[in-house]
């Protein structure tokens, strides 16, 4: 049983609570392509990509070869996340900001220079946002990695409230203080890397190491490499929506079944005890010549 079609609570746009990551260390086209097809084939029908992932243009043409060949019906059977225009399509569902950081124009590829980065104009980049709202290009707007006091500073001022904020969620670092804010705000959090990213330039052993998820997976009956459905189940009983990257057909459905059984109250007390640390820290962003100085200025204190 897979919950790939289903709206996101409370979201009031109809996101699919769970969607496949296509971020990528260097271009792939052929095997995004190839990978996205078998995702739409095993049930995903909400695909997250980015411009600095360089898998927009793959996601498109599988876009459009699902509806040739009939695995979908139309375009609009596909919710895609995205955070800049690339797509080869009329509109996406939800556009988001993809960090707290303003690039010269052209660059947004790494590695990033100091000379890179100006300062980060809020208001005018949630002016520019709203207006893509309003012409449609875009059905709901949002952020990503936005700390509790850059949500409050836009929520001050914008006109059209950002639909989601886009964060780092996993049982090593669970945005306790975040989700309680955005659950006020009527902001739905997506969880990215909630398996911790491992692989990645900057992601961490630490989730699927945890000695606490690998002995819930065994009490379920689940192999040790299978406390991956315990994370994923995890996020999705916070409410959150949650974006989970893999590229093997087997994989992928699995991925879908975490709905059907749950986590027993004892067992979310032990994953609300793991020590938390933020995998995903962004140093990247952080210049002493740019507008970031420190992470405590780029995430406001929060981590």
């Amino acid at each position: 049983m897979s919950d790939g079609g289903a709206g996101a609570k409370g979201a009031g746009f109809g996101m699919p609570r769970v969607g496949m990551g296509t971020a990528v260390q260097g271009p792939r086209p052929e095997p995004i392509r190839r990978a996205v097809l078998k995702a739409i084939e095993a049930g995903y029908r909400h695909f997250d990509t980015a411009a600095h992932y360089e898998t927009e243009a793959p996601i498109g043409e599988a876009a459009a070869e699902a509806v040739r060949s009939g695995a979908i019906a139309s375009r609009a059977d596909l919710f895609i996340t995205s955070k800049l225009w690339n797509l080869q399509m009329e509109y996406v569902d939800l556009y988001l900001v993809h960090w707290p950081v303003s690039m010269k124009p052209g660059r947004y590829k790494a590695p990033f220079t100091a000379d890179d980065f100006v300062p980060f104009d809020m208001r005018a980049v949630w002016e520019a946002m709203e207006e893509c709202h309003r012409l449609g290009l875009a059905k709901a707007i949002g952020v990503c990695n936005f700390s509790c006091k850059k949500l409050d500073t836009l929520l001050s001022f914008a006109t059209i409230p950002p639909a989601v904020n886009q964060v780092e969620v996993n049982p090593v670092w669970q945005q306790r203080k975040l989700r309680e804010l955005c659950r006020e705000k009527g902001v739905q959090i997506c969880a990215y890397s909630p398996l911790g990213a491992s692989g990645t330039h900057w992601g961490s052993d630490s989730v699927m190491a945890s000695a606490v998820l690998r002995d819930i997976a065994q009490s379920k009956g689940k192999t040790v490499a299978q406390a991956r459905h315990v994370c994923l189940r995890w996020v999705y009983e916070q409410g959150d929506c949650l974006i989970v990257k893999s590229f093997d057909e087997a994989r992928m459905r699995e991925n879908l079944d975490i709905v059907g059984w749950e986590l027993t109250e004892e067992e979310r007390q032990r994953i609300a005890g793991i020590p938390q640390r933020k995998i995903n820290r962004a140093l990247r962003f952080v210049s002493d010549h740019g507008p970031y100085k420190s992470l405590d200025d780029l995430w406001d204190g929060e981590i």
